[in-house]
C-alpha cells in the first residue's frame, strides 16, 4: 500500500478505511464477529488509517476499533472526534473546553489506547471561537494525550483562524465527482497552508459503487432515507453519473468504484479517502483503486463530463446542511 503524508507530518495508507458504517447511519450495526475480521483484513491489506468517532453509534465503533485494532496500536493511524452533546448529533453541538477534554478522555478509554493520532472537531460550534477549541487541543497535545487534530466540514474563515493558532493537520470533508464544491475554496487554501485533505462519502454514500438504483430499498435506520439526494426520483435523475464512471470503468477494467476513488487520488498528494464497508469484496475493491493511473486526458474528460451535469438533491435534510461550511 502506498503512503501519503497529512499536513505537518502524519504519514497514513493512501486509503483509508471510514468505520462509521459498522456501528451507524446506515443500517444495523455490523456483528463484532463480522467488523473484527474486515477490520484485520484492511490492516493486512496495508491500510494504516481508521476514521471512528465518538458519535457513531454513540461509542460503540470507538470501542469496536480499540478491541480490533489493540494487537496491532502502533502500527496504526486511528482518526476519531469530538464536538456533540453527550456524543449525540441530535443533541446539538459541544466544544467547550471541557467536553473536549472530557470526550479526549473517555475516547482513550474506549480505544484502549494512550494517545489519539488525530482528533477532528466534527463540526464548528457557533458558540465557541476556533481559537479557544485549538487552544485546548494544543494544550492535550503538550500532554500526549493527542498527536495531531483537524477539522470536519469546516469554511475556509474557520480553517485560517484554526490554523493561525495550531496546525491544523487535515480537514475531513464530503469530496466526490457528485460533490466537488471544496475544489472553489476549500482545497486552494487546503494547499496554501499544507493542511492534508480526507474525503469522506468518497463513493457518494455508496451511490457511485452502482450498486444502487431509484428501486433499492433501504433499511429503515438507513440515513439516506431522509437524505434529498437519495429520493427515488433524485436516484433516477443522478444516475447519468453513474453511467459515466461505467463507461469509464469498462474501458480501464475496472469498476464505477474504482474509477471514483482513482480520480480522487489523482487530485493531488495529500488527499487520502475513507471509503467504508461493511463486505471484505467491496474493501477489495476499493484497495483496487490504488493501483489504476489515469492519464492527464483521462481526468480532463471526467472533469469535464462530470460538469455538465447537474446533480439533484442536496447532501444533507435541510436542518443539516446549517452545520457544513461555517
Amino acid at each position: 500500500m502506498k503512503k501519503r503524508i497529512l499536513g505537518n507530518g502524519l504519514e497514513v495508507s493512501a486509503l483509508g478505511l471510514g468505520c462509521m458504517g459498522l456501528s451507524f447511519a446506515y443500517g444495523p450495526a455490523t456483528d463484532k464477529k463480522d467488523a473484527i475480521p474486515l477490520l484485520h483484513a484492511a490492516f493486512d491489506a496495508g491500510i494504516t488509517f481508521f476514521d471512528t468517532a465518538e458519535a457513531y453509534g454513540p461509542f460503540a465503533n470507538e470501542e469496536l476499533l480499540g478491541e480490533a485494532l489493540a494487537p496491532f496500536r502502533d502500527k496504526v493511524v486511528i482518526a476519531t472526534k469530538f464536538g456533540f452533546k453527550q456524543g449525540k448529533p441530535d443533541q446539538g453541538m459541544d466544544s467547550t473546553p471541557a467536553n473536549i477534554r472530557a470526550v479526549a478522555e473517555a475516547a482513550l478509554k474506549r480505544m484502549k489506547t494512550d494517545y489519539i493520532d488525530l482528533f477532528y472537531q466534527h463540526r464548528v460550534d457557533p458558540n465557541v471561537p476556533i481559537e479557544e477549541v485549538a487552544g485546548t487541543v494544543a494544550e492535550l497535545i503538550k500532554e500526549g494525550k493527542v498527536r495531531h487534530w483537524g477539522l470536519s466540514e469546516a469554511g475556509a474563515i474557520t480553517i485560517r483562524r484554526a490554523h493561525a493558532v495550531l496546525p491544523v493537520t487535515a480537514l475531513q470533508s464530503e469530496y466526490s465527482l457528485w460533490w466537488r464544491e471544496p475544489e472553489q475554496e476549500i482545497i486552494p487554501v487546503l494547499k496554501e497552508l499544507n493542511i492534508g485533505f480526507v474525503p469522506f462519502s468518497p463513493l457518494g454514500k455508496g451511490f457511485l459503487t452502482g450498486a444502487i438504483n431509484e428501486s433499492t430499498q433501504f433499511d429503515s435506520t438507513d440515513f439516506r432515507n431522509v437524505v434529498p439526494r437519495f429520493s427515488e426520483e433524485n436516484r433516477r435523475l443522478n444516475q447519468v453519473v453513474v453511467d459515466l464512471l461505467k463507461d469509464i470503468a469498462a474501458e480501464k477494467q475496472a469498476t464505477p468504484a474504482q474509477i471514483a476513488l482513482a480520480w480522487l487520488l489523482a487530485q493531488g498528494e495529500g488527499i487520502v479517502p475513507i471509503p467504508g464497508t461493511t463486505k471484505l469484496s467491496r474493501l477489495q475493491e476499493n484497495i483496487g483503486a490504488i493501483n489504476i493511473e489515469l492519464s492527464a486526458d483521462e481526468l480532463t474528460a471526467i472533469e469535464k463530463a462530470t460538469d455538465a451535469i447537474t446533480i439533484q438533491g442536496a447532501r444533507y435534510p435541510q436542518h443539516l446542511m446549517a452545520r457544513v461550511g461555517k
